[in-house]
């Protein structure tokens, strides 16, 4: 007894002549912490989404004691410091119980305290190991006992305890126990129970040990707690977790936030952190926290309902979406959904700022440009019937949604009812690459030249982002002004420049408002209403790959995409059933307790009572820009009818183009005959390179590669009209085909 004696008395008077490292207060600590993820924030301080950036270690955020569970400061304080509210810093019963064992090379537990182990965490030159992979020396064990008693000197016990278990390595790369319980147990730390407290507790004394092993002390320690029923499927458990933490697991999560918990936004959070990282310069760290201009609560609306919604329409081969909001006086995006997130295949892709094609919501810009140029009125009609227009190598020849023509008709119908043909009409006369520049000005970053799109560029043919298109929305509702969007939060206003006159932006407007002008397509009862004023327009793109819906309020304007990652065809998706949904749920929220009113008209926009001849359209007050306002309308006198049938669709010459990414036998040509009606179109019949091809006004054929002549026979059989076409095999890039609601 008194050798064991004498070598605590020598450990004591070295401990407390040894020279205390200089170590740093509990406040300095806390605040010099970082996590290795990069956490961005809403506006309103919220966390909504992590970006890992530190891959030397994996760490989480600081965790204060009082957000740590009661089992886990039981188990650690059980297993390596039992003492530890007791002593100052360092265990003097320990330090004998270690020396006399050592005396007969017996094993104990140890006599380094958490106080001691703290002191090591924050001193590397405490904790360094000696030479061939040794243990610490016993001046670094004076060392760190010097240290312990400055800090039990300096710092309360919650605060060693604290620091402790944010600093402790456990397995791996896992530092502190944010981290730990994030990715092995998937909570955060003030939901770990006994049993899990026991397991981590356990890998603190031997991080890289095995499963079986890790159990066994979890066991024991779980024994101390006077828990020994928790010991049944340790082992298994601890197998589970720790698989956590293996290879594969550790290379899947390289490049993932420490956070196990779910992200709110995590595409704009990549988005904001690579942005940030380009910008600083060389050598200077990344900010720990980004504020972005989101509203956490707008984007968990966004998010739940673009989730409810794709699963509504289950079944039907749609299963990615995205959502944006942007404030409208601002800029300020206060919502971004990137994607469906479980239910995409493509979950990491950034649909928000992926480039699809734009389909139907390009028309306003058009038409606004046509009213702006007063080439046209929202009463001008315009005609709404077959036409083929030459481009290079053959005609263009759009046709509608749904097949049909409505004959003439007025811009505001025409708008409305989001019919393709008028808008061609109109690009004829604004010219594709007038209409491009103005695209490109509202900043649609269209990657070819206005000549390239051609006229199918009034039917949206070129590739746009949500994000874009969105904030291009939003200067429709700024009476034509564009501005940048905003996704920084304290970041300097962005200076608007006015794109398009206010007048003819209030005309479209007006139009898109108009429910009785859309009902022609959509009714009178559709997700495009809503209880307050809103503008809004649909889109489906070719063979329905992409379905937009993207409208303003008096404060707010609201994109929505639907479709596929992978460019799948949805099956009977149009704008009302898929976007609009989505659409209408987050401006009825947007508007719980806000009102949205109409703009108010600016100066050079009057509004006229209107009427058409022969019951054209029916009476209404219609807005036209001052000099344009007319109060009637008329249609002048028809085009004689053919006295004999004759061919009006397609035009002599044209030549098709197989679409490589339908079925060739979903692909029809029709073949329409005028000067035919009642009887008559039943005594007419077609012939294809001298063989029967059918009977009637029109008649759909199956296309086949080569050149073709077509002819159409009267009741005797006598050819009466004759056209050759050409079809050509699938090419890389196939003609547009028309734009959807």
């Amino acid at each position: 007894m008194k050798s064991g004696l004498s070598i605590v008395v020598l450990v004591s008077a070295l401990a407390w002549s040894a020279p205390a490292a200089a170590l740093p207060a509990f406040e300095q600590v806390r605040a010099d912490w970082r996590s290795a993820d990069v956490v961005v924030l809403d506006r309103h301080g919220d966390t909504v989404g992590r970006v890992r950036d530190d891959f030397r270690a994996r760490r989480g955020d600081w965790v204060a004691l009082a957000d740590t569970s009661p089992a886990l400061r039981t188990a650690i304080v059980l297993s390596e410091d039992r003492r530890f509210y007791a002593h100052s810093g360092v265990d003097w019963q320990g330090v004998a119980a270690a020396a006399w064992a050592n005396l007969w090379n017996t094993r104990t537990r140890g006599a380094s305290t958490l106080t001691m182990q703290l002191a090591g965490l924050l001193d590397a030159d405490l904790r360094r190991p000696g030479a061939a992979g040794q243990g610490r020396s016993l001046t670094q064990k004076l060392g760190q006992a010097a240290g312990a008693a400055s800090l039990e000197r300096g710092w309360s016990k919650d605060q060693i305890l604290e620091a402790y278990l944010n600093l402790v390595p456990f397995r791996g790369e896992l530092v502190g126990l944010s981290a730990m319980s994030q990715v092995l147990f998937g909570k955060y730390p003030e939901g770990l129970n006994a049993r899990e407290s026991a397991l981590a507790v356990a890998l603190v004394r031997a991080p890289n040990a095995k499963a079986g092993q890790v159990a066994s002390r979890a066991c024991g320690i779980l024994r101390e707690m006077r828990l020994p029923r928790e010991c049944d499927g340790l082992e298994g458990f601890a197998q589970l977790a720790l698989l956590r933490t293996g290879p594969v697991a550790q290379r899947a999560a390289a490049a993932t936030p420490s956070a196990a918990s779910p992200q709110l936004a995590p595409h704009l959070a990549r988005r904001l952190v690579g942005e940030t990282r380009s910008q600083l310069a060389t050598g200077v760290p990344m900010p720990a926290r980004i504020t972005s201009t989101l509203d956490a609560r707008t984007q968990r609306v966004a998010v739940a309902s673009l989730d409810r919604h794709l699963r509504e329409l289950a079944g039907r081969n749609v299963e990615d979406g995205a959502v944006v909001v942007i404030d409208n006086a601002s800029g300020d995006v206060l919502a971004y959904v990137g994607s469906s997130g479980a239910l995409s295949g493509a979950a990491q892709v950034d649909h928000a700022a992926a480039p699809r094609q734009a389909g139907s919501t390009l028309k306003p810009f058009l038409y606004e440009q046509a009213l702006e140029e007063k080439r046209l009125t929202a009463a001008s009609l315009l005609d709404d019937r077959p036409v083929n227009l030459p481009v290079g190598g053959g005609l263009y020849v759009p046709q509608n949604y749904d097949h049909r023509y409505a004959g003439w008709v007025s811009l505001r119908a025409a708008l409305a009812a989001s019919l393709n043909v008028p808008a061609v009409r109109t690009l004829v006369m604004v010219t594709p690459h007038r209409f491009h520049k103005r695209l490109v000005a509202l900043g649609l970053p269209l990657t070819e030249a206005g000549d390239y799109y051609g006229y199918s560029l009034a039917l949206g043919s070129a590739d746009v982002s949500l994000l874009a298109l969105t904030n291009a929305y939003r200067a429709l509702a700024n009476g034509g002004s564009y501005a940048a969007p905003r996704l920084w939060e304290g970041a300097p206003a962005v200076s608007a420049k006015a794109v398009m006159q206010p007048g003819a932006s209030y005309v479209i407007a007006d139009i898109l408002s108009d429910r009785h002008a859309r009902a022609r397509t959509f009714g009178l009862d559709s997700p495009l209403t809503t209880r307050f004023w809103t503008a809004v327009k649909t889109g489906t793109s070719k063979d329905m790959r992409d379905n937009w819906c993207i409208g303003w309020s008096q404060h707010y304007t609201v994109g929505v995409w639907v479709g596929n990652a992978s460019g799948a065809s949805m099956h009977e998706v149009s704008g009302v059933s898929g976007a609009a949904p989505v659409w209408h749920e987050v401006m009825e929220a947007l508007h719980g307790a806000r009102a949205s009113l109409a703009p108010a008209m600016p100066a050079g926009v009057q509004r006229v009572g209107l009427s058409f001849d022969d019951g054209l359209e029916p009476a209404r007050d219609e807005v036209f820009l001052a000099g344009t306002a007319i109060s009637r309308v008329s249609v002048g006198a028809p085009a004689a009818r053919p006295s004999a049938p004759v061919i009006a669709n397609p035009a002599d010459g044209t030549v098709f183009a197989l679409d490589p990414d339908m079925p060739p036998a979903s692909q029809r040509v029709w073949f329409h005959a005028e000067g035919v009606a009642g009887q008559t179109a039943r005594t007419v019949s077609w012939r294809m390179d001298g063989k029967p091809l059918g009977r009637g006004g029109e008649v759909a054929w199956l296309p086949w590669p080569g050149r073709h002549q077509v002819e159409l026979l009267d009741a005797a059989g006598k050819v009466v009209d004759r056209i050759g076409i050409e079809v050509r095999g699938a090419s890389v890039r196939a003609p547009a085909t028309p734009a959807k609601r």
